[in-house]
């Protein structure tokens, strides 16, 4: 039995000192506290302007808040059905979200709901238009909703422990018929959102202790970084100048501003390294028209810009087992009966 222990502590050991001395934190700014009582688990998250907008988690009724600098909310969206569970928010146009009733925990619904609401300051209650969407592989639970910046198309990241998956929405929805996702590729499990960057070339899929940065369409996991301490982070986004903002569930909780590590910094930017490889590896000119005109995820794809590669922590987890063979050491003396 006391070796199970040993064992049992030994692996413990070994994730916490990789983790802890693993590179990739960051610096957040604690930039506002939702104010609002009725803003308990804050879920999804979207910048508008200057204007923060956040829903519940499931269990509210179909809401949105529009809460300004300082915190304080100015605007509430409200709308007639009465949602299943909204997990999600996604940019829709300037004063518009998508919001995204899209979790099944028991993987046991025929269809998945988004909507696009009207948002901003001043109290309204409106029926938006809705649009129902179906797995093309069964039932899934989701967390994350994304819209590509240049189309404006919608993507559905799954929430499993072992790996999720990120599903297309048709680029043209019909609110009268059920939509059919489309398969685009695996990415890390446990996502709670997401969103895409600006550029349109990358994405950013957050957990609850990381955030990973993957280039678009092929969805390559190009830089990580570790988030900060929340009660349960289940939001993030961007603003149109690059910044990203994370939000958690509890009461009065804190919306931070991240400042990336300067390597992920390079990645989102588009800055190459100096020690680059042969013109093999060289941009490809886009093809134009004929590839945007495509239905599939790939025609989403903006020009081609120069990729910085994420690199293994090889020196850090190195690092961590010497510490890790110390204790080992220290452990065995330690259960060594005398003769």
């Amino acid at each position: 039995m006391r070796s199970v222990i040993v064992l049992g502590a030994l692996l413990v050991a070994a994730f916490v000192i990789g983790t802890a001395v693993s590179p990739g934190s960051q610096v957040p700014d604690d930039v506002l506290r939702f104010q609002d009582p009725r803003i308990v688990e804050s879920s999804g998250l979207v910048v508008d302007g200057d204007l923060f907008v956040t829903t519940n988690d499931s269990g509210d009724t179909g809401r949105i808040f529009a809460v300004d600098g300082e915190g304080r909310t100015v605007g509430v969206t409200t709308w007639t059905d009465a949602p299943e569970d909204v997990e999600a928010l996604a940019p829709a146009a300037p004063g518009e979200v998508w919001v995204g009733d899209i979790g099944d925990n028991a993987a046991a619904r025929d269809a998945i709901t988004v909507a696009r609401v009207p948002v901003g300051a001043g109290d309204r209650t409106v029926e938006p238009a809705t649009y129902d969407l179906v797995y093309p592989d069964g039932p899934h639970d989701a967390e994350a909703l994304l819209a590509h910046p240049s189309t404006g198309r919608l993507y559905v990241v799954s929430k499993v422990v072992f790996g999720g998956t990120v599903y297309a929405a048709p680029r043209r929805m019909d609110p009268e018929r059920p939509n059919r996702l489309t398969e685009v590729g695996p990415v890390g499990g446990i996502v709670t959102d997401g969103t895409f960057m600006p550029d349109g070339r990358h994405l950013v899929l957050r957990t609850y202790d990381r955030a990973v940065v993957y280039s678009f369409p092929d969805l390559e996991a190009v830089a990580e970084m570790r988030l900060p301490k929340q009660r349960q982070g289940e939001g993030i986004a961007v603003d149109a100048d690059g910044e990203l903002y994370v939000s958690s569930e509890g009461v009065r909780a804190p919306l931070l501003r991240l400042t990336p590590p300067d390597d992920v910094r390079d990645v989102l930017a588009g800055v190459v390294p100096e020690a680059q490889p042969s013109a093999s590896q060289a941009p490809t000119p886009s093809t134009g028209a004929s590839s945007s005109s495509s239905d599939s995820p790939a025609g989403d794809r903006p020009p081609e810009a120069p990729r910085q590669e994420a690199k293994p922590d090889v020196m850090s987890w190195l690092a961590g087992f010497g510490v890790l063979g110390l204790i080992v050491v220290v452990l065995l003396l330690a259960l060594r009966r005398p003769r």
